[in-house]
């Protein structure tokens, strides 16, 4: 399984063969689209993020998967949907790099890639905002999992 700075440093690679942010936002536009779509009954109040102009549901599940060589350990599972297509996206990509990682390891990474690949400079100040409620959200699972042990 890859770490969490081996996928962002992924990400980081595929947005690098953009020059126009035009394509840039129909990359992340893309990668919402292909994105599971959540399940219904996930969609509820306690499951928005405040903070977010659009309306963004993430579900954090605590679950036991096998990381190679019949080694078990509990990782946190996200997933969640938007009705925003660029909050989608950028959800899609939360989703890639800190889904099935411990909390300890949720906690502990330090999501360069956003910067990296723009998304900061290039994110209306409501967006940016929502972004950061969205990273907090997931944290927050991350701190609440690693306290159940």
């Amino acid at each position: 399984m890859a770490t969490i700075n081996e996928i962002q440093d992924e990400i980081i690679e595929e947005f690098s063969g953009l020059d126009d942010w035009m394509d840039k936002y129909q990359l992340l536009i893309d990668l919402g689209n292909e994105q599971e779509p959540l399940d219904e009954k996930y969609k509820t109040e306690s499951n928005l993020i405040d903070g977010c102009q659009s309306r963004v549901w993430l579900q954090a599940d605590y679950v036991i998967e096998e990381r190679g060589e019949g080694k078990e350990e509990r990782v946190v599972r996200f997933t969640a949907e938007s009705d925003a297509l660029i909050v989608k996206g950028i959800v899609a990509l939360l989703i890639r790099v800190l889904s099935g990682h411990t909390p300890q390891e949720i906690l502990d990474a330090d999501l360069y890639f956003i910067e990296q690949i723009g998304l900061k400079e290039h994110l209306s100040p409501t967006r940016s905002n929502g972004l950061l409620a969205m990273v907090k959200q997931m944290r927050m699972y991350a701190l609440v999992f690693s306290n159940k042990g």
